[in-house]
């Protein structure tokens, strides 16, 4: 028997870390990729190598998402197993980008930029070309990693946010705003973000896979044919990667907890969960991208366009640094990067207090590696 409880995402976080403190978590959890290297800095998991080893041909780790499967893994131990996978990707208005001469997707962010300016123009100032999530770290993260950025630096001690290459990452991001590609007002200016989609009050928003169910049950089946997805452009600059560009990976993994007295059973739970037909079934009935590509062959999936460019996407993901303190450092990355947008602060007054906060939050962090030294 297998009692479940649900949890608000909103609140899953501090929940955990509640339940710790109180030694109350239940035997498996399903934990966001970005907890993970908390909960096993804190010695809430069980490591999965071994039971993955011992799970194997039939659990075949190369049938992951290397992004999935790297973002549940941290200093070399696998904490999690990828239950479904989660990326950032364009959502657009074909209709719209067709009548403005615009077929396909541009396969870079300068085609997307100028395809953009071309389908906001004949709507006027009633219409944005794209819409920014404003206070999420996810996209300006994104273009650090398609800047080749590494946020952290020295071992992941420091922050690294005044590098050249997060610099221009961060112009880019605030580029848009600036150049009025995109609303500094985000969705607070909205009424109904997909009810305005529809209305064409903007060409495109970048979002995640639950937007492919919320289009469809929101607006009208007629209305299926007159958008799309796209995986995010590549940069144009010289040596950058062929397209698609990187995303991010996110999702969530389903985790042993350390001490449980049915670790076994609860292995064999998790080990069904992941099983290619239960992710699909699980897609089915959530909207959750499965983290297995063999998954993927299922016709529900195989057979739509606009889910297959989240697998092409899913192939491009990196997670983001594993350290403990990353849901607070993501934090002040959204906080700034709004900040920047809306002129509250300038860039280099940004990356300077990111770095400085991102340092300070890393202290302990330098204090243990200090201590482990040789």
């Amino acid at each position: 028997r297998v009692r479940v409880q649900q949890v608000p995402w909103s609140a899953a976080h501090e929940k955990l870390l509640t339940a710790f403190v109180a030694g109350a978590l239940p035997d498996l959890v399903q934990v966001g990729t970005t907890w993970i290297p908390e909960l096993a800095a804190l010695g809430a998991l069980e490591p999965l190598d071994a039971r993955l080893a011992a799970a194997e041909p039939a659990l075949d780790r190369a049938d992951f998402f290397a992004g999935a499967l790297d973002a549940a893994s941290e200093r070399g131990v696998t904490w999690a197993l990828p239950w479904y996978a989660d990326t950032r990707l364009l959502f657009y208005r074909r209709d719209l980008f067709a009548a403005a001469g615009i077929p396909e997707p541009p396969a870079t962010w300068s085609g997307w930029r100028a395809a953009l300016a071309r389908v906001a123009a004949p709507g006027g100032p009633e219409r944005d070309a794209l819409l920014l999530p404003l206070g999420e770290w996810e996209l300006p993260v994104v273009f650090a990693l398609q800047h080749g950025a590494s946020l952290l630096r020295d071992g992941d001690r420091y922050g690294d946010f005044r590098s050249p290459a997060f610099r221009a990452a961060f112009d880019f991001y605030l580029s848009f705003f600036r150049d009025g590609l995109a609303p500094l007002a985000g969705a607070t200016r909205l009424a109904n973000l997909h009810q305005d989609f529809a209305a064409g009050l903007f060409a495109a928003f970048l979002s995640g896979p639950w937007q492919l169910g919320e289009l469809r049950r929101r607006l009208p089946p007629e209305f299926e044919e007159r958008w799309a997805t796209a995986a995010l452009p590549a940069l144009d600059a010289p040596g950058s990667d062929a397209a698609p560009g990187v995303s991010v990976a996110g999702g969530a993994g389903l985790a042993l907890v350390k001490g449980s007295r049915w670790q076994d059973a609860a292995w064999r739970l998790a080990l069904f969960l992941a099983e290619p037909a239960q992710q699909v079934a699980f897609y089915e009935r959530t909207g959750d991208l499965p983290a297995r590509r063999s998954s993927w062959d299922a016709p529900v999936l195989r057979d739509d366009a606009k889910a297959r460019a989240f697998r092409v996407q899913l192939e491009r993901a990196r997670a983001a640094p594993r350290v403990p303190e990353w849901e607070r450092i993501a934090s002040r990355i959204a906080r700034h990067a709004e900040s920047a947008a809306r002129g509250s602060e300038s860039a280099d007054e940004a990356v300077v207090a990111l770095d400085r906060e991102t340092d300070r939050l890393l202290e302990k962090r330098r204090s243990l590696l200090a201590a482990r030294a040789p």
